[in-house]
C-alpha cells in the first residue's frame, strides 16, 4: 500500500482506503455480506487478483473481515467491520458530490448496491410528502426492500413479505427512471419494468428524489 507519509488524519484515511476500487469494495457491502462473487459480480471491471489484493489490505486495516456462514450454506463471505461501517456517510455525501458532475456517464453500468447507495443518499424528506411505504426490488436474483415512513428510508438486502409495490426491472432501467431519463409509463409500456402493487405510491417514490442541478462546465 501506498503511503502519504503525511500526519493529516484526512492523508491517513486515504492511505488505507485511497487506492483503486477500495471504497467500491466497501460500497458493495454496506447492505450486507457477500461472497466474493458477489463482489465479482458487482464490480465486473475489477480483476480477480485486484480485488483479492485490495480485500486483503481492508481486512489488514480493519475494514472489513472474513467470516464462514453455519450451515446450510457453509460459505466464506466478507463483511465491514463497525469502524468500515462509518463510512457510509462519506460515500453518501462522496457520491452527492459526484452527481453534481456534468462528466458523469449515465449509460455506464451501475451495481445493485451503488443503485442503493444513491436511494439513501439523495432521498429528501420534505419531497416524500409524508410518504409510508414498503417497496420490494428485484434486480434478477438480487432482492432489496426498502422502507420510507416517518421521512426516512431504509434499505436491507432481502425480501419484502408484504410489500406495499414490487419492482422488477435491471439497474440501467431503475437508474434511467431514477434519473429521469426514462418515464416510468414509458418503461413499464416498453417491459423494462414491471409493478405490482400500489402504482401511486411508486411514483411517489420516485418524487422523492429531486434532482440537482449539475456543476458548471468548465470553458473549452
Amino acid at each position: 500500500m501506498r503511503n502519504y507519509g503525511d500526519a493529516c488524519a484526512a492523508a491517513h484515511a486515504l492511505d488505507l482506503v485511497g487506492e483503486r476500487w477500495a471504497l467500491l469494495v466497501v460500497r458493495e457491502l454496506l447492505f450486507g455480506p457477500k461472497r466474493f462473487s458477489d463482489l465479482r459480480s458487482g464490480l465486473p471491471n475489477a480483476g480477480p487478483n485486484r480485488l483479492s489484493q485490495r480485500l486483503r489490505e481492508l481486512e489488514d486495516s480493519g475494514v472489513v473481515r472474513r467470516r464462514k456462514l453455519g450451515p446450510p450454506g457453509r460459505f466464506w463471505v466478507y463483511e465491514l467491520t463497525d469502524w468500515g461501517r462509518q463510512l457510509q456517510p462519506v460515500l453518501v455525501h462522496l457520491g452527492r458530490w459526484g452527481r453534481l458532475s456534468p462528466f458523469r456517464d449515465l449509460e455506464a453500468d451501475i451495481s445493485v448496491d451503488a443503485l442503493m447507495l444513491a436511494l439513501h443518499g439523495d432521498f429528501d424528506p420534505e419531497a416524500s410528502g409524508g410518504l409510508t411505504a414498503t417497496y420490494a426490488l428485484v434486480f434478477g436474483d438480487d432482492h432489496v426492500t426498502v422502507r420510507v415512513s416517518d421521512g426516512r428510508i431504509d434499505i436491507t438486502r432481502g425480501e419484502s413479505p408484504d410489500p406495499d409495490a414490487a419492482i422488477t426491472t435491471d439497474t440501467r432501467t431503475f437508474a434511467a427512471v431514477l434519473t429521469r431519463k426514462r418515464r416510468l409509463e414509458e418503461a413499464v409500456h416498453a417491459g423494462h419494468v414491471t409493478v405490482s402493487g400500489d402504482m401511486p405510491a411508486v411514483e411517489r417514490l420516485l418524487a422523492s428524489f429531486p434532482r440537482p442541478e449539475n456543476a458548471e462546465t468548465p470553458p473549452a
